[in-house]
């Protein structure tokens, strides 16, 4: 794999093109799975928040991280 594509990449730019676009992805992958697998105290909440983080992935993790594991409803023991 001397260069990507004919661009002239070497080893270093292309693992930071992973990297980069790896972190993302799997951020996102994180925030869905803990959505779908979550119980909201409000069901339009849910799907509000994959909406949000399918439309907009990195933005769209990192708030429901800040603000939608909030939502979650509470269990009672």
């Amino acid at each position: 794999m001397e260069n990507l594509l004919y661009l002239g990449l070497g080893g270093a730019e292309i693992i930071l093109i992973l990297v980069a676009g790896g972190i993302p992805l799997i951020l996102t992958l994180y925030c869905l799975i803990d959505i779908m697998r979550s119980t909201f105290s409000d069901s339009v909440n849910k799907i509000l928040w994959v909406i949000i983080v399918l439309l907009a992935p990195l933005i769209g993790s990192i708030l429901y991280l800040v603000w939608g594991r909030s939502q979650k409803a509470r269990l009672q023991s």
